[in-house]
């Protein structure tokens, strides 16, 4: 069994461990019987405490889990695709047109807005605002993506636009009442108990189609590790895999973000973890490693979160930088000594 295999199941179980924990723990104090009792189905003593089991912590769990992977799978696309340790989701603007959306509904609709005949307002108004500012973002690379052949000058066109919408919402926020800018900024703080039990269908089945274009795009992904003529040599059309690739971390981002705000970090920041451990670039075995380090660090930062109990619940952007920005600042540090892309 090689390395990679190896960790991969030391990883499966750390995930299977902490997700367990986040079912256990939280807010209110839950006896382990009950909640096992909760999730097949048998009578607990409180109904409360089902109640919370299955429409609280277990999807909050799910998506912590789904979430994470799905973020650190978007940075190492990226970081692959971009040849830059410090490519992030975030790096091509589709979180911050995904915050643009969700800026225009909160601040500028108040809320609610309608399309067509179909109104739309409280969470699923702020949901369906970020998942069309992240998709439009996306569509706009799509498009220079057809004209474009460098990937660096794509990375910052993709800097640029997201440059513009920050300064549309800055723009917003000057001109929007004070609970508007205070409901911003808490959707900002990112939470990851944003999707629930009927939503998670959905959630689930995005994520998943975006993991498994990610993994379809492993060989081509190790082809161009080795550069983009001796890529296209082997037969890998550059442009085919860019597009499938902006287009998975579109879909990830944008679902991830339109649901948990956007989450700094964690796909930045595991990528790396996953290849120092690994000390491979290898995306047969890097991919999954890095989906199982994403999901564990969601994970783990959720269960933060939720440590002081009654006393409230920490924001979860508040808790991922104190993972995230040490393993940066180590990579930035020791980049001449590691070797990432061979």
């Amino acid at each position: 069994m090689g390395r990679g295999w190896k960790y991969g199941l030391l990883l499966l179980g750390v995930v299977l461990l902490l997700f367990i924990l986040n079912l256990l723990v939280g807010s209110v104090k839950i006896p382990a019987d009950a909640v096992w009792d909760s999730i097949r189905g048998a009578e607990v003593e409180k109904t409360s405490w089902k109640f919370i089991v299955l429409e609280s912590r277990l999807p909050q769990a799910i998506t912590a889990l789904l979430c994470g992977a799905a973020l650190a799978t978007s940075g190492l696309l990226l970081q692959t695709a971009f040849n830059n340790p410090l490519a992030g989701p975030s790096i091509l603007g589709i979180s911050t047109g995904a915050s643009l959306g969700v800026a225009f509904v909160m601040l500028f609709l108040g809320g609610s807005f309608t399309l067509g005949t179909v109104a739309f307002s409280g969470f699923i108004s702020v949901v369906t605002g970020a998942f069309i500012g992240a998709m439009a973002v996306m569509g706009i690379i799509l498009f220079f993506s057809a004209f474009v052949r460098s990937s660096i000058m794509l990375l910052i066109i993709g800097i640029m636009i997201g440059y513009l919408a920050s300064s549309a919402i800055s723009l917003l926020n000057f001109f929007s009442t004070s609970e508007g800018v205070h409901s911003y900024v808490i959707w900002g703080l990112g939470n990851f108990g944003g999707v629930t039990m009927g939503q998670l269908s959905f959630f689930v089945s995005a994520i998943g189609a975006g993991l498994i274009i990610a993994l379809m795009l492993i060989k081509p992904l190790n082809a161009l590790l080795l550069g983009n003529r001796y890529a296209e040599n082997l037969g890998v059309n550059i442009k085919r895999v860019r597009n499938w690739l902006l287009i998975a971390t579109g879909v990830l981002t944008a679902v991830t973000t339109a649901f948990c705000g956007p989450i700094s970090f964690i796909g930045l920041a595991v990528p790396h973890i996953a290849r120092l451990m690994l000390g491979s670039s290898n995306h047969t075995t890097l991919m999954p490693v890095t989906m199982l380090w994403g999901a564990v660090i969601a994970l783990l930062c959720n269960l933060v979160c939720v440590l002081p109990g009654e006393s409230g619940i920490i924001p979860l952007n508040a808790v991922t930088p104190v993972l995230g920005a040490p393993v940066i600042i180590y990579v930035i540090i020791n980049q001449r000594k590691i070797q990432y892309f061979n």
